[in-house]
């Protein structure tokens, strides 16, 4: 049973394919309004505990609980389509779900995002900027209770990036949600969150970006990052732990 306010529960979650373990041991809560970062050098898991989260892969062990009628909005780190399928962003505006925001908060999230102009435009010709703006309209049209964003800066120029962090830090009351970002940029991430969970096929460490900078775990993946020193976070150190070499994250 779920506390009131939890909207997924993972507990000693692992998922192994061909023998070869992609996660383990993976516990976590997120709840109603959390603002949780996903950090973690390449193959740390990432994308797998996104796809297990979304019930995309199944459990090798360990058991996830979703809240009832728990509506997750996912914003990928890749979409394609076909040049012979012609989609435009209107059409893909219009798969959400129904009724779950009127009329004039559907067109506060099209205007927040700047997407009139896109309307008539084919989703195959979007620049990249472009292109995530729609992917996060689309999820928040679902008015979601968990907002899941994979690696959203991933391609983005720099004006089009800082556009976009704005976007997520400004979202309008009646958006308010919970949010799961993976991110391979260190630094807003440091930066702009209060809470990171850092990966290596289970939780190294999390907490707080100022004292899991601290911890032997985050050092050995990013190295030092030159956070004060104040408070202990709690660290995770399964029995049979071992760790990538410092490496580029993704």
């Amino acid at each position: 049973m779920l506390a009131n306010n939890t909207l997924v529960s993972l507990r000693d979650v692992g998922v192994n394919i061909h023998g070869n373990w992609l996660i383990q041991h993976i516990s976590l809560d997120i709840h109603a309004y959390d603002v949780l970062s996903l950090i973690g050098v390449n193959g740390a898991g990432k994308s797998t505990l996104i796809k297990t989260l979304l019930g995309l892969l199944p459990l090798t062990t360990g058991t996830i609980q979703r809240a009832p009628k728990l509506v997750i909005g996912y914003v990928p780190q890749k979409f394609t389509t076909p040049n012979t399928l012609p989609l435009s962003v209107h059409d893909l505006l219009a798969q959400r779900l129904p009724k779950r925001l009127t009329s004039t908060q559907t067109q506060a999230v099209i205007d927040s995002l700047y997407l009139d102009s896109l309307l008539t435009k084919q989703v195959s010709a979007l620049s990249g900027g472009e292109l995530q703006r729609v992917l996060l309209g689309k999820a928040l049209l679902d008015k979601p209770d968990l907002l899941v964003l994979d690696e959203p800066m991933q391609g983005l120029d720099p004006e089009a990036q800082t556009l976009l962090y704005a976007l997520i830090d400004s979202l309008p009351a009646f958006l308010r949600c919970a949010m799961l970002i993976v991110s391979h940029d260190l630094h807003w991430v440091m930066k702009g969150t209060k809470h990171v969970i850092c990966l290596n096929k289970h939780i190294c460490c999390q907490g707080m970006p100022a004292d899991i900078a601290l911890t032997p775990e985050f050092i050995a993946l990013f190295g030092h990052y030159g956070a004060p020193k104040h408070t202990t976070p709690y660290i995770h150190r399964p029995h049979h732990c071992t760790h990538a070499p410092t490496g580029q994250f993704s």
